[in-house]
């Protein structure tokens, strides 16, 4: 084994360029490997660590108390299935609350109430984060608000109160969190009587609750024991998980499709640089079997010889996807609301770094294997006869053409090369297509990123945005000194005007569900202003709406299919017409029904599109001037996330084109070494350097345009491929025009792109050979 150990090592001092190229590689896909592997993780793993230990329940349900009484609801704890459960609780809806005390709290229009004794339940046990348990009437807890950084503030430290619409008083003297989203506040028993509960909560865990299928099939058991009708709605815990899994999933497909990527460019080289060092070590070969190795022992040798390296960079690869995984595993849930209960559970788990520790060496083993073993099947005799390169004669058929053409001869003799190696030429052919995908992959990823932002923000469309001030706000702004009418009309009285619209969210309930609505009512010229729908069309009348598909896909909707919401005027059917990818769980344009959910009962944002010439800059200031509550902005920037996505986007596509020259280097630099007699050969009859440069770069930018036209259709399936993947995973069906971002100035770059990326890996290594001289390069063969 020594022996072994010792000719390995010299054949890692010999090729130091080589060990550097296949060290760097194999750091880069291991990085890369790190944090998508933590993104598969994060996608489930700190929501089921989290729910299980709050103990979370897998459905929510909600009984009619005119048909079913509190201990037949009481006995659904003991149906088939059923392995714990809270319950039964009174549950009473305070419709338009208001709230005082300051910052503020934020309240439903349809805010939902449950009366319960304890927090500290078998099922959906609540976290006190701040104050007391209500003790008696007039108090309530409210559940912590959500997403973001005022969970940090005391609320409990200034006096809260909700006030009911018919004047019902109640003290804030708590803020508890549930991890199953059960209610928004809670008071005794009583207090909910009291408060005119008309329906019971029931919380369950089930002994298989991972599927939708499975949960379906326990609360039919479970429905099966009540009186018919009496199961109003539930809301599973699957919903809450596939919610906060948006974060990472908008990442993984395109870490998924980066990281195979650079796995196969790992492969490639791999291979690449064994066989490069088998073909160039024939008389090496021979010579360590003269010696007494055996077949087994030269194999160990060349495998050796890229081992060291990979290990070196797997775990190098390690540290740093380690450091980048974590950043990104805690950032992938930015901005999602309930992300609260996730926080500082989000890190990498421990089993990514010993899958990726030997996952990595185990697959480089692999990929030195194939070519390891041609030194094992060659004899002795043979291979120390043929010298440093067997001279076979493959491509002097090709060469002989091309040099009979009315070529320069430095171009003519470069697009004869690649035939002398065609097992060569092939896998640097391969690194050459893997870069050119990753480029087409990224530009197309980053152009529909930039268009799903300008579409669903309405910049396409929207130039200028004006929020309305709330005098309820923490800061007590001045109330707008006019009704929406007069914005409307002075708005649309603005040089420049195209289009108004104005909206006011809410949140309200859907029936057959214990989840609360995020719902938003449109006004004005929203037929003109709306976003790009993934299916279906816009609304075009009252009793209709159109759904985010987050809300679809919960919801199992379908084109016609109605809906019941609740409303100002009580319980209304609304019929799904259209489905938008992004925006409210349901939006609609039936104004005078819904916008008294509102606690203002008036317009937060008003969407103005301009004229074709109008300056949005000149527009604001002059909207600006309406009215002293009125504060428009510009509609232009792009989103948080979307930044991030095209952040690291970028920054593997540049890994990966690196990886991509590199390949070509190492190939190069094989090939010049093995060809520097027939270097030699031509400098001596007169070829000048910048001919040896000019032959080296032309052997490989005309293999690189050749890997530029068949990358360039490969990386526009992997877009095809990878956008409706991160759709279906962040829950958004997308819409078609986001697969159309092709102009033909960029397909025509991208399809020259190998050839550069080729050229650049070849550059180097050509002054290298230019600079030999041929009088030593001769005397030496």
């Amino acid at each position: 084994m020594s022996a072994v150990w010792t000719a390995a090592s010299a054949a890692i001092k010999r090729r130091r360029l080589q060990t550097f190229v296949l060290a760097v590689v194999v750091l880069l896909s291991t990085g890369m490997a790190v944090v998508t592997l933590g993104l598969l993780a994060a996608v489930s793993g700190p929501f089921d660590k989290v729910y299980a230990a709050a103990h979370g329940a897998h459905i929510v349900a909600e009984y009619s108390d005119s048909k079913a009484s509190a201990a037949q609801i009481a006995q659904t704890a003991h149906a088939a299935g059923v392995v714990g459960s809270a319950g039964p609780y009174p549950v009473a809806y305070l419709h338009q609350p208001t709230e005082t005390g300051t910052p503020s709290i934020g309240l439903a229009g349809t805010f939902t109430v449950v009366g319960r004794d304890r927090p500290d339940t078998a099922v959906d046990t609540l976290k006190l984060a701040e104050g007391r348990w209500p003790a008696g009437p007039g108090e309530i807890v409210l559940n912590l608000p959500q997403g973001d950084d005022r969970t940090t503030v005391r609320l409990i430290d200034v006096e809260h109160h909700v006030v009911t619409a018919d004047g019902v008083d109640l003290k804030v003297v708590g803020y508890a969190r549930s991890v199953s989203d059960s209610a928004d506040g809670w008071v005794t028993p009583a207090e909910a009587q009291a408060l005119g509960a008309s329906e019971t909560q029931m919380m369950y865990r089930f002994r298989q609750a991972g599927s939708d299928a499975s949960l379906r099939a326990d609360m039919a058991a479970v429905a099966a024991t009540m009186p018919s009708g009496s199961l109003i709605g539930t809301s599973s815990y699957l919903a809450i998980k596939a919610h906060l899994a948006t974060g990472p999933n908008t990442y993984v497909p395109f870490l998924t499709a980066f990281s195979i990527l650079g796995l196969v460019v790992s492969v490639v080289i791999v291979g690449t640089v064994v066989s490069g060092a088998v073909v160039a070590g024939y008389r090496h070969i021979g010579i360590l079997k003269a010696l007494g190795f055996t077949p087994g022992q030269v194999t160990a040798v060349y495998i050796l010889m890229v081992m060291v390296p990979a290990a070196i960079g797997c775990v190098l690869g390690t540290v740093v996807g380690s450091a980048a995984g974590s950043s990104m595993v805690s950032q992938a849930f930015y901005g999602i609301s309930g992300n609260d209960v996730l926080r500082g559970s989000e890190t990498l788990p421990a089993w990514v770094y010993p899958a990726v520790l030997l996952g990595m060496p185990a697959l480089v083993a692999v990929s030195a294997l194939l070519p390891a073993m041609k030194a094992r099947r060659l004899p002795a005799a043979v291979v120390i006869s043929a010298g440093a390169v067997p001279q076979t004669g493959r491509g002097l058929r090709v060469q002989r053409a091309l040099g009979g053409s009315r070529l320069p001869p430095p171009v003519s003799l470069g697009l004869g090369w690649p035939f002398s190696r065609p097992g060569r030429t092939a896998l640097t052919l391969s690194t050459v297509v893997l870069g050119v995908t990753t480029v087409t992959l990224a530009i197309g990823l980053s152009a529909t990123v930039v268009k799903y932002d300008r579409t669903q923000s309405g910049q396409d469309k929207i130039q200028v945005t004006a929020t309305v001030d709330d005098p309820a706000a923490p800061w007590h702004p001045a109330a707008p000194a006019h009704t929406d009418d007069e914005l409307f009309s002075l708005l649309r009285a603005l040089p420049g005007t195209a289009h108004v619209s104005a909206d006011a969210p809410f949140r309200t309930h859907l029936a057959g569900s214990t989840d609360a609505v995020a719902m938003d009512v449109e006004t004005g010229d929203t037929a003109a202003l709306h976003p790009d729908l993934a299916r279906g069309r816009w609304i075009e009348g009252p009793g209709e709406v159109v759904v985010g598909s987050e809300f679809w896909h919960q919801h199992h909707l379908a084109l016609g299919q109605t809906i019941v919401l609740g409303s100002a005027d009580g319980q209304v059917p609304e019929k799904v017409v259209g489905e938008e990818s992004g925006g409210w769980d349901v939006t609609s344009t039936d104004w005078n029904r819904f916008v008294g959910l509102r606690s203002t009962h008036r317009a937060m944002t008003f969407y103005i599109g301009l004229t074709k010439g109008t300056e949005p800059n000149d527009y604001a200031a002059k909207a600006a001037g309406l009215d002293p509550a009125l504060k428009p902005a510009l509609n232009d920037g792009i989103d948080t996330t979307e930044k991030v996505m095209i952040s690291v986007i970028s920054t593997l596509t540049g890994m990966l084109i690196a990886v991509s020259a590199l390949g070509v280097f190492n190939a190069v630099v094989m090939t010049t070494r093995e060809r520097r007699k027939d270097v030699g050969v031509l400098k001596s009859i007169g070829m000048t350097p910048r001919q040896v440069i000019a032959l080296v770069v032309t052997a490989m930018a005309a293999l690189g345009l050749l890997g530029g036209l068949i990358g360039l259709p490969a990386g526009m399936v992997v877009h095809r491929i990878v956008v409706p993947a991160t759709g279906h995973g962040t829950g958004r069906d997308l819409p078609a025009s986001l697969l159309h971002v092709w102009a033909w100035p960029t397909v025509a770059a991208l399809a020259v792109s190998g050839a550069a990326i080729a050229a650049l890996g070849a550059f180097l290594p050509s002054v290298r050979a230019s600079r030999s001289s041929a009088a030593e390069v001769l005397r030496t063969e």
